[in-house]
């Protein structure tokens, strides 16, 4: 099981989603970026780290919004997702990856990895 810190970057009814390398696992899906959780990390530390490394933003404030266990054909994820609504810089493709501000309510017509589905849900309820 691979544990993800997941961040939901949200500003004015949009959120920052990036689409993942076409080599990766789910590869030229949409995203909402993240990473994997280090031994000795909490989530928060992961979710700091991964953002500043992926998207270039320094998290001020993030609070948990949902855990998801989901299990794929070749892999399996706990993601812990956490709405970001604190934070400095800019978010951009620090990877060379494709990232755009994507409002709420068109989320379903990016394709994303399946885990990711619920997150979507979530966000569309508030």
């Amino acid at each position: 099981m691979v544990h993800v810190a997941v961040g939901v970057i949200l500003r004015e009814g949009n959120v920052y989603i990036t689409r993942r390398a076409k080599d990766a696992h789910q590869g030229g899906k949409w995203e909402f970026p993240g990473g994997k959780v280090e031994t000795g990390e909490t989530v928060t530390q992961a979710l700091a780290r991964e953002l500043a490394e992926e998207v270039g933003i320094d998290v001020s404030n993030s609070e948990p919004l949902i855990l998801i266990e989901h299990d794929y054909s070749d892999k399996s994820v706990k993601l812990d997702v956490h709405t970001v609504t604190e934070f400095g810089g800019e978010p951009f493709g620090k990877e060379g990856q494709e990232g755009t501000w994507a409002p709420i309510a068109a989320l379903n017509e990016y394709t994303f990895p399946k885990a990711n589905e619920v997150i979507i849900q979530k966000l569309q309820e508030k």
